[in-house]
Parts: structure tokens; C-alpha cells; sequence
């Protein structure tokens, strides 16, 4: 936890009217309670200690030399650190700032999105390692572009093993499923290291995807059931920098695989090193509000609840229109992702080193677009973003494939910022299901997303060796992502600043369990 308290003074000459506005309490980035003495403290806020104190020496002419004095404590696990600088030029200014959630965050929801925001660095982490080592580890082993399609495709087979790791999380609770499943999930990834053969770090892959994905699901799902209505889509956003940032890593550390034929293994080590200090921080993680609401009702439940929750299926609209999106996004970007670095080795001659370079460049900017989307999101709605995501995304990548030089960077640079305002997607799937449905319901449409990768890493792969071209081959599946498009812009319902409890109206309110 970040405990170290942060002060700030600041010295002000002001009028009568001025200083009456300031001595009101505030509600921008905090919400104030006044406790006499010209002494604030914490109402609401992203904060576990916050203090604020008027000093004022009245001077003649209705002029004050007035000094305020801040100290604050954050709730926000490790980030901390860096919201600190932010918080200090943001309180003087009585205003809310362009970073901040359009809902404002409370003690509780910032500790939470920490923490999970710490863990999801170590699931992007593991999701991309296999992604930035294949063409080294098929190098060593011998293997062909349409093997690695093969071993990739495999992989997915994992998804089994996520989805029961989220049916078990709606059964028995989110926390130390999330926990298990993240340290299995970096051992398991670890093994890889050790690999014999191809086929052994196909396995263990399949195993360590399989938990990786689980946690990426119960993350967000986390989030939705923590965070207010009108920050959802801000908190998937932070998460998915969270997540980007850990594929970051193992790009970062990708050049030791030029150092020697085996270095690429070094790369399946590195989450080891961080796991003590990641579950020091996740021993602050809560069990979801709603999950235990909506776990205790059931017992003491009325009779309408429960026959509103006996009629409600399963199968339903939302989950098939959510599937159909998941395998026709899927069947693109999977093979987009994955066979980035052997069309950059291969095809136009880069190093380890160079693709590094190349992914830093030219998707570190998305980092950007991230955040801007989910704020988008929120604030005008998830449908529009998401649409022109999929839209702009989908173009620019394929016409990447096609080139080189300059074009090539710039396409991807395009295709990868426009991409990722789908982070506007990842919101629908926590918000459309109820409580005790919402894990499973999300495993089931990642399966039709698996599905859509495994595909699109076949076809990509057999079309490569066939045409010895990626972009045609990527030019023909992307009808899957302008489908998905389709889809968003006629099918999906708007959700932005609802509550879970009126989309999902089987669902009980924490507040009312709790009372």
C-alpha cells in the first residue's frame, strides 16, 4: 500500500468573495466535509486520509493573505507514486482534471483498481510472451510459419481451463480465485523455460493462456462491480494500459533473445521476480460488493427475485450477439498480434532488437487512445467509439502487411491507435450479465473469441505458406473485424453511466444487502 502522506501549502492574497468561495467545501476531485475551524476533511474521494486547512491574516481594504494547507494520503496501491504529482497540481485549482474518472472514484473503488490494475501488468505480461518468443523458439526447434499457426491455435485449447476457472468464480467468489489463478498461471509460465521440444512449450502454454485468461476476465469483472456506473469504461481503459504495459516488459526484454540461440527462455522467467511484491499488494484486495450482495440474497431472497431469476436464460441475445463479436474481432486481430514478429523477421529482414523498436514506436502512442476511449466512452457513449475502433483499426493494419519502410511504421502506428479505442468493447461483457451468470457468460463469449483466433491463426498461417504474403492473407479475414462493426453499430445496446443493477434488474444492489 502507498502510505506516505503528501503535504502541500499554498499562499494566496485574496478579496472578501474569494475567500468566502474558498471556505466553501469542496466537490471536484474530492468531496469535502467542513469540521469547523476552516478545517475540511474527507467526504469522498480516492483518498484513506485527506485534510485541508484555511489560515487566513486580514489585511485592510478587504485584502487576506491567506495560506492553504493540504495533506493527503492516496488509497492507490504502487500507482500511488505517480498520482501523487498529479493530485498536487490538481488541488489548487478547485476544478476536475482531464485525467481524473468523469465518476469520481471513493477509497474503496481506487484501492481496488490498483491493486487490480498491479496484477493485470503480470497478465499482460504472461498473455504476450509466447507472442514475442514463437519465431525465436521455432528457430531452435526448426519449425515452419504454419507450425507456429498450429501451436498457436492449440494453445487457445486452454480456454477449457478458463472457463472453469470463471464458473467456479461465480460459485465461490472473485478474490482468491484471481489470486490462485495468477500464481499458478506465472509457475506454470515458467516452466516453458525448461522446454525440450516445441510441443512441450506448446503444453505448458496451453495450460499457463488458459489461467491467463481467466484472470484477464475476473479483472474486469472485478472493476464492473466495484467501480460507479460512470467510470466503468475509464477503469477497462486503465486496465488495458495496465495490460499493455506488461506486454511492454516483454518487449523490453525481448533483446536477450539475440544473445544466444536459447536466450528467448530467459523471457518466461522474468514474472517470477515480481510475484512476492504483487501478492504483498493483492493481500488489500476485497471480495466484490456485489458478488457477496448478490451470493447472500440468494437464500433470503423473495419470491419475484427469485422467479425473475429462474426465467432468465442462460443462452440469451446478449450473450450470442456478444460471441458473434468476439470470434469476428478474434479471427483478425489474433493472427495480427501473433504473426507480427515473424513478418518483421522474416519478410523484411528485422532483428530482435529492430522489432523491439518497431512495437515501442509504433504502439506505445495507442497508450494514448486507450485512455481517451475509455473517458469516450463514458461520457458519450461505448457504441460509437468501439464502431470507429473496428472500423479504422481494421484498415490500417492490413495496409501495414502490405508495406514497408515508413508506410509500414506509420500504418501500424494508425491501425494500432484507431485499434484500440475498441477498448470500448471490453465494458459489454461485465455490464450485460447478471452477478451470478457474469463470469461464466464472459468465459463463454472469450470461448467464440478463441474460437475466432484459433481460425484466424490457420488461415493466416496456411494462406502465408500458400501466397508467401501476409497482407493478402490478412486483407481477406478482415471481413471478421468490419462484421463485429456491423454488429456494434445496429444490435448493441448503449450502457454508458447505467447501473448494473438497471440492466441486470435480477440483480440486488450491494447497499440494500448490506443494510
Amino acid at each position: 500500500m502507498f502510505k506516505r502522506d503528501k503535504y502541500l501549502k499554498i499562499t494566496k492574497i485574496l478579496n472578501d468573495e474569494e475567500l468566502a468561495a474558498l471556505r466553501k467545501p469542496r466537490n471536484d476531485l474530492v468531496a469535502e466535509k467542513f469540521v469547523g475551524d476552516d478545517k475540511y476533511e474527507l467526504l469522498h474521494g480516492p483518498f484513506s486520509k485527506y485534510e485541508r486547512h484555511i489560515s487566513v491574516k486580514a489585511e485592510p481594504e478587504g485584502v487576506n493573505q491567506v495560506v492553504e494547507s493540504f495533506s493527503w494520503r492516496l488509497s492507490i496501491p504502487f500507482w500511488g507514486i505517480f498520482f501523487s504529482f498529479l493530485i498536487s497540481k490538481a488541488l489548487p485549482k478547485r476544478s476536475k482534471p482531464w485525467w481524473s474518472p468523469p465518476d469520481r472514484l471513493n477509497e474503496r473503488s481506487a484501492r481496488v483498481l490498483g491493486i487490480l490494475a498491479c496484477i493485470q501488468v503480470i497478465d499482460g505480461y504472461l498473455g504476450s510472451v509466447i507472442t514475442q518468443t514463437i519465431t525465436f523458439a521455432a528457430d531452435e526447434f526448426d519449425h515452419s510459419s504454419s507450425q507456429q499457426g498450429i501451436t498457436l491455435a492449440v494453445i487457445r485449447v486452454g480456454i477449457l481451463i478458463s472457463l472453469g476457472v470463471l464458473v467456479i468464480a461465480d460459485k465461490k467468489g472473485r478474490r482468491n480465485v484471481l489470486l490462485i489463478t495468477l500464481i499458478l498461471a506465472v509457475f506454470t509460465t515458467a516452466l516453458g523455460s525448461l522446454s525440450p521440444n516445441f510441443w512441450f512449450l506448446g503444453s505448458t502454454q496451453l495450460i499457463a493462456r488458459g489461467l491467463t485468461t481467466g484472470m484477464g476476465i475476473l479483472i474486469g469483472i472485478i472493476a464492473a462491480e466495484e467501480l460507479p456506473k460512470g467510470s466503468r469504461a475509464y477503469g477497462v481503459s486503465m486496465l488495458s494500459l495496465s495490460a499493455a504495459l506488461g506486454a511492454g516488459i516483454s518487449v523490453w526484454v525481448l533483446p536477450i533473445a539475440d544473445l544466444n540461440e536459447k536466450g528467448w527462455r530467459i523471457v518466461y522467467l522474468v514474472p517470477l521476480l515480481f510475484l512476492p511484491s504483487l501478492m504483498r499488494i493483492s493481500k488489500n484486495l476485497p471480495e466484490s460488493l456485489r458478488y457477496k450482495a448478490n451470493s447472500k440474497i440468494v437464500k433470503s431472497e423473495t419470491s419475484s427475485i427469485q422467479n425473475k431469476r429462474k426465467t432468465e436464460p442462460f443462452i440469451n441475445k446478449r450473450l450470442l450477439l456478444l460471441a458473434a463479436v468476439g470470434f469476428s474481432l478474434l479471427i483478425f486481430a489474433a493472427p495480427a498480434s501473433q504473426f507480427q514478429n515473424d513478418f518483421l523477421r522474416e519478410y523484411r529482414g528485422y532483428s530482435a532488437s529492430g522489432i523491439t523498436a518497431y512495437w515501442l514506436l509504433t504502439s506505445t502512442p495507442a497508450g494514448i487512445a486507450i485512455f481517451l476511449a475509455g473517458r469516450f466512452a463514458d461520457t458519450h457513449g461505448r457504441k460509437k467509439i468501439a464502431s470507429s475502433g473496428l472500423l479504422g483499426g481494421t484498415i490500417f493494419i492490413v495496409l501495414s502487411y502490405y508495406s514497408s519502410g515508413l508506410l509500414m511504421w506509420a500504418s501500424h502506428l494508425f491501425g494500432a491507435v484507431l485499434g484500440s479505442l475498441t477498448v470500448a468493447l471490453g465494458v459489454y461483457g461485465p455490464e450485460l450479465f447478471s452477478t451470478n451468470q457474469r463470469a461464466r457468460s464472459n468465459g463463454v463469449i472469450v470461448v467464440f473469441g478463441v474460437l475466432g483466433s484459433a481460425t484466424g491463426l490457420l488461415l493466416v498461417g496456411y494462406m502465408t505458406d500458400l501466397f508467401d504474403n501476409y497482407g493478402h492473407a490478412f486483407a481477406i479475414i478482415a471481413a471478421g473485424p468490419l462484421l463485429a462493426a456491423l454488429l456494434v453499430m445496429t444490435k448493441f445496446p448503449e450502457t454508458a453511466r447505467v447501473e448494473l443493477e438497471d440492466l441486470n434488474p435480477g440483480d440486488v444492489r450491494p447497499e440494500i444487502s448490506e443494510n
